[in-house]
């Protein structure tokens, strides 16, 4: 299911960043302590150092067209979904002559736009306490895409849209229920909502984050 995304040789990476030289140096050793501190991820490899495991699926390649002086000019343009299955999903794009060159930039568009999916039992009908479904109902919009996200008991799998159902599988959502509004045959704005309402789960703190703080 998908690719695996090509690893750069973290040996060799010379960072620029803060961060990048935090991970480098080894005083910062998971991906989600970068997002505890609220650190900004600004080069790809800090990614390739944190998540190896990352998978991708191009979802959509069209062509896109600009008029100079010197005639038309057409370039692809690639959207792809990047994930882990468990917790962790991006979405990128990237234009190119070369769709090949086009998908790379979308692999690096898209390890500048992972983010952490909060998951749990939300579902009043299911009391199991996994991280199977949401902990709660998120909402997410792009263009005149709306998309709202709820939990779903276990087994009930993903009742939601082509696109949709990729997203989720690769952020490690087994069951949840949909509803949208739009333009929902838009397929880029259509997995753009989706990321958006998943960004949403962590939103706010919850209690259970209180507790783990303590």
């Amino acid at each position: 299911m998908g690719e695996e995304v090509p690893v750069t040789n973290v040996e060799e990476w010379l960072p620029k960043t803060t961060v990048g030289k935090l991970v480098k140096e080894g005083k910062i050793s998971s991906i989600r302590e970068i997002f505890e501190r609220n650190l900004t991820i600004l080069e790809p490899e800090i990614v390739d150092a944190l998540l190896p495991n990352l998978r991708y699926e191009v979802m959509d390649i069209d062509i896109v067209q600009r008029q100079t002086d010197a005639g038309e000019i057409s370039r692809y343009k690639v959207l792809i979904i990047m994930g882990n299955f468990d917790g962790y999903v991006a979405i990128g794009s990237g234009k190119a002559k070369q769709v090949r060159v086009a998908i790379q930039k979308a692999i690096r568009d898209a390890k500048l736009n992972v983010i952490p999916v909060r998951r749990g039992c939300g579902s009043w009908e299911c009391t199991c306490g996994q991280s199977h479904s949401l902990p709660f109902r998120v909402r997410g919009k792009a263009g005149s895409v709306e998309v709202e996200l709820l939990p779903a008991p276990d087994g009930t799998g993903l009742v939601v849209g082509g696109p949709l159902k990729t997203l989720l599988n690769y952020a490690g959502i087994k069951d949840t229920w949909s509803s949208t509004r739009g333009e929902t045959r838009t397929r880029e704005n259509m997995i753009k909502a989706g990321y958006n309402a998943l960004y949403n789960t962590f939103k706010f703190v919850t209690i259970t984050d209180w507790a783990r703080r303590r």
